[in-house]
Order: structure tokens, then C-alpha cells, then sequence
């Protein structure tokens, strides 16, 4: 194993619940799906229009979280109005039945919203879905506690043959490299 040297002395030095070092992403499946969605408040004054929504999202994340439906990791963000969602899934296929399962609490939050509150103006929602072939995937995580896509299949030890730390030459950029200032 390769340890670079701005992180040879990491491992010993990071703190509780950070890996130190260098690893990628361990992915063993041949796509990975990243699900962002979200929502921008257009209008904070309407409580009641963008209220219901924030307050969901926790609600289905949790309820994914309770089952066996295909997700593997989310973690919500925050950015002036905008709200999103990072989710890391098996397959496209469980993500769109989860969407769809009116057993489950999305169908219902679904078909609420677009009732009562896309009408209104008062919040805008989104989401973008990747299915990213395994051979086309680049992660390294420096010195992180578990995060992103890490987080949601695993970490490995970075190495110069991961398969999950080459995508930069099918990319034709540069390997990410330690770059001194001389």
C-alpha cells in the first residue's frame, strides 16, 4: 500500500471517528446510483406552503433508513434557500419503486405536495438522478470521517491499482497529488 507523504503521519495524529490518510471508495457493484433532490424556498414568509416539506424529508430519510429498500447513505445539506439530499442507491430500479410504493411515505408527500403547494409558487423542488458505471467512479477521501459515497459502500485503502482511484486517467486529468509550493 502506497501512503503519500503529506498523510504519512495522519494516521497516528487524526481524531476520534476520522480515518487517517488516504482510501476510496469501495465499490463493488457496476453502477452506483446518486440521487440529489431538494427544495428552494421561494418565499420564507409562507411557513405553511414550505413547512410541511422540511419537515418531511428527515421523516422518509429515517423511513429508509428503517428498511431494506435499496439505499445505502444519505446526508442533507443547507445553502441559503436550498435544501438537498445526497443519496447513494443500489439500483435505479429499487429508487423508482421506492418513489412510486404507496405503502411507503414518499407516494403520499408526493401527491400532497403537488395538491396543495407546487400551485402556490412558495417552493421549488428538484431532483437529478446519475447512474455512474463503477469504471468511471474517482473518490479519495484525505483524512475524512466516513462521508459521500465512502460512506454509503465503504472505504478501502487507497492504492495506485484501486479501481476506484484511476478514473482520472480515463478522464485525462491529474492524478490528486500531494503539489508542494517550491
Amino acid at each position: 500500500m502506497r501512503i503519500h507523504r503529506a498523510y504519512a503521519a495522519a494516521p497516528q495524529a487524526v481524531p476520534e471517528g476520522v480515518t487517517g490518510g488516504q482510501v476510496v471508495a469501495d465499490v463493488t457493484s457496476t453502477d452506483v446510483v446518486v440521487f440529489l433532490v431538494g427544495m428552494r424556498v421561494n418565499r420564507w414568509r409562507k411557513l405553511r406552503s414550505w413547512g410541511p416539506l422540511f419537515t418531511t424529508m428527515p421523516r422518509l430519510i429515517a423511513e429508509l433508513q428503517a428498511g431494506d429498500v435499496g439505499l445505502l447513505s444519505a446526508q442533507i445539506f443547507w445553502s441559503g434557500r436550498t435544501f438537498l439530499v445526497v443519496q447513494y442507491w443500489r439500483s435505479a430500479e429499487e429508487l423508482g419503486a421506492y418513489a412510486r410504493n404507496p405503502t411507503m411515505g414518499h407516494a403520499a408527500a408526493w401527491r400532497a405536495f403537488n395538491t396543495a403547494t407546487a400551485p402556490t409558487g412558495n417552493v421549488g423542488i428538484f431532483h437529478e438522478t446519475y447512474v455512474v458505471p463503477r469504471e468511471w467512479i474517482e473518490s479519495v477521501y484525505g483524512n475524512m470521517a466516513p462521508f459521500g459515497l465512502a460512506k454509503a459502500v465503504g472505504a478501502v485503502a487507497r492504492s495506485g491499482r484501486s479501481g476506484t482511484n484511476q478514473a482520472h486517467r480515463r478522464l485525462n486529468t491529474t492524478e490528486p497529488e500531494y503539489v508542494t509550493t517550491d
